[in-house]
């Protein structure tokens, strides 16, 4: 019995060292792995070329590229929007007479800067909003800014107006 007792005597320190041992192997093993991550991302960084100075001159390039964008962003705005003055064309519909059952005369307005060409889509209309009657009406140059025009269109059936549908610069 003695020789159970040393050996139980023996067990607690047993286990008292083997704890501290574990303890040392535990923060030396949290050491190495701290160690081992930091040596893995520095081999990983290495391996595809992450450095301070990649990431620096990465950064250079996208400020230049941005800059270089905004600059020519910037000219485009200015020679596109400010330095031209657009083209003015304004279209009204003032009236149409129906002639007959198969034909409707359409009157407008047009106003646009002396010396520009129009063209213009005249149409007519069924009671449904079908279209009945449809014309291309090219108006050539002018000295004067506002025209009055009168179109004639033959119908394919009754039509109950008459209106433009759109005009362009040509």
């Amino acid at each position: 019995m003695r020789d159970t007792a040393v050996n139980d005597a023996r067990v607690p320190n047993a286990a008292a060292t083997n704890s501290a041992v574990t303890g040392a192997a535990a923060a030396n093993t949290a050491v190495a792995g701290a160690a081992a991550t930091n040596t893995a991302v520095t081999d990983l960084d290495a391996r595809y070329g992450r450095s301070p100075q990649t990431a620096r001159r990465n950064r250079v390039i996208g400020f230049v590229t941005a800059g270089a964008f905004a600059i020519v962003f910037g000219a485009w705005l200015l020679w596109a929007g400010l330095l031209q003055t657009p083209a003015q064309l304004e279209v009204r519909d003032t009236g149409f007479l129906i002639r007959d059952d198969r034909a409707i005369s359409v009157r407008w307005e047009v106003s646009t800067d002396p010396g520009n060409e129009v063209t213009c889509a005249v149409q007519a209309l069924n009671s449904s909003f079908g279209i009945v009657g449809w014309r291309i009406v090219e108006i050539p140059q002018s000295d004067q800014r506002t025209r009055v025009l009168t179109e004639t269109l033959r119908t394919s059936e009754l039509a109950v107006t008459g209106l433009i549908y759109r005009c362009w610069l040509t």
